[in-house]
């Protein structure tokens, strides 16, 4: 890893009021090629940034920024048109529209948890995403998604955020075998809204809310 501060000129075809150059920060950082899987080619980045880059604490915390792209990427999918396609909203205002832009953001940090979670790499509790009567909600859906064999069940233990996103990924349409491909944030999405629908009825069944 590396950076230095260094100057941009301005494009020829940009406009001729624009200042001649701008200053920014460079960051080349190379995978060490021991750590690399498979035949795949070791991570070479150059990266530019208006942050102040003065240190490799500095450096590395911009890195680890730029890692988190896929997830960044994730979110803005799972918010727009193949998710909750906020984009089609006809609110003119400008107030109102920032209240559904929290609470689609809320939903989709959700849905990502959930998909982070889902190969139960971690110990997060289904607390995380999902209140005590929601978690109640959960256990009794579980045993309905569940085959007769083994590796039919959920793998994960009772009340983790791992738990949690199996029942979940079923519920958007995942058959829950390890042969097929990984439960993504829009089949998350699918079964929490496949799940707010069943704990309508949950609630109503037992005079809840």
């Amino acid at each position: 890893m590396r950076f230095a501060r260094t100057q941009i000129r301005r494009p020829q075809w940009a406009d001729r009021s624009a200042a001649g150059s701008i200053g920014l920060w460079a960051i080349e950082v190379c995978e060490d090629p021991s750590s690399v899987l498979s035949q795949e080619k070791p991570v070479h980045w150059r990266l530019l940034t208006t942050h102040e880059i003065a240190s490799k604490e500095q450096a590395r915390r911009c890195i680890d920024g730029y890692r988190q792209r896929w997830h960044i990427e994730q979110m803005f999918r799972t918010l727009k048109r193949q998710g909750l396609d906020v984009e089609s909203s006809q609110l003119e205002q400008a107030g109102r529209l920032q209240k559904l832009v929290v609470l689609a953001a809320s939903a989709t940090v959700h849905t990502l948890q959930l998909t982070l979670a889902r190969e139960g790499h971690n110990t997060r509790p289904a607390s995380d995403c999902f209140d005590e009567q929601e978690q109640a909600l959960l256990g009794d859906v579980n045993p309905t998604l569940e085959g007769k064999t083994q590796k039919q069940k959920n793998p994960h233990t009772p009340a983790s955020l791992a738990w949690a996103a199996w029942i979940v990924a079923r519920l958007g349409g995942w058959k829950g075998y390890a042969s097929e491909r990984k439960p993504g944030p829009i089949t998350m999405l699918g079964g929490l809204q496949a799940l707010a629908q069943i704990h309508r009825g949950w609630t109503l069944a037992r005079g809840i809310g």
